[in-house]
This record gives C-alpha cells, sequence and structure tokens, in this order.
C-alpha cells in the first residue's frame, strides 16, 4: 500500500467519525429540546419505557395554601422514582394567574413492573390529609415496560 492511499483511507475514517460524532450531538439536543412526555389529571393509564422521564401537570393554585405531594401507598421505588417538581410556565406578563396556575410534578421510570401512584394536594398534608376539606387526590396505574 503506498503512503498515498494511506492518507486517503485516514481522512476516510476521520470524516466518518466526524459524521458519527455529528449525529449523536444532533440527537442529543433534539432529544434535550423536545422534552419529557407531560400527562395531565386524565391520563390515568401511563406506559413508559424504563429509563424514561415524564411529567405530570396538574391543576395548581398556590394562594389557597395547598400543595401536591405523593401520597401514600407510595409508588415502588424499584419501579418509578419521583425527580423533582416546579410552577408550569407563567401566564402572560409573566406572572402565575390567580386559581389557573399549575404544577409540573416529574418522575423516572426506573425498571420494568407495574405501580400505582396517588397524589394528593392538600394544606396540611399529614395523617388524614386525605380527609381534609378541599383535598384533592388522582391516581395513576404506571406501566414500565
Amino acid at each position: 500500500m503506498e503512503s498515498g492511499d494511506i492518507t486517503r483511507s485516514s481522512r476516510a475514517l476521520v470524516t466518518v467519525i466526524a459524521v458519527a460524532a455529528l449525529l449523536i450531538a444532533v440527537y442529543t439536543v433534539v432529544s434535550e429540546l423536545s422534552g419529557p412526555e407531560v400527562y395531565g389529571p386524565g391520563d390515568t393509564e401511563i406506559e413508559v419505557s424504563a429509563g424514561d422521564r415524564f411529567t405530570i401537570e396538574v391543576p395548581d393554585d398556590p394562594a389557597d395554601g395547598r400543595r401536591w405531594i405523593v401520597a401514600a401507598p407510595r409508588p415502588d421505588p424499584a419501579v418509578l422514582r419521583a425527580t423533582g417538581e416546579e410552577a408550569a410556565p407563567a401566564a402572560a406578563g409573566g406572572q402565575p394567574s390567580p386559581g389557573r396556575g399549575s404544577r409540573a410534578l416529574d418522575f423516572e421510570a426506573v425498571h420494568p413492573g407495574r405501580t400505582d401512584l396517588r397524589l394528593l394536594r392538600c394544606r396540611r398534608c399529614a395523617t388524614g390529609a386525605a380527609d381534609e376539606p378541599g383535598a384533592r387526590a388522582l391516581n395513576f396505574r404506571i406501566t414500565v415496560d
């Protein structure tokens, strides 16, 4: 093999590696921009794959003093893990609208299985919180493939 052939082969290899790296970078950016799947209170049966992250967005009005919690019985930690929460994007003008806000609760599907997730909106959020006036519960069945 001549040195010219080696140089052409090296260039071709470098080009292939560069294209592969670019494709991986584009895939990563697109994945980050698309964000996790978002479900609402009516999505009581949720199916995701192991490793997926998803969000459940629930109506919220922080002015009434209540908050959303993951309630007992807690989901199986081998199947589902809570990863955080935040107020959903604010209304026009950058300020949340009283009575019309929402809260985004984030989760990660850990391993294949099935578990139940119960969210409770309560003020004291102590034992018996589901019975306090104005409390609201949402139940979800999470299946991880």
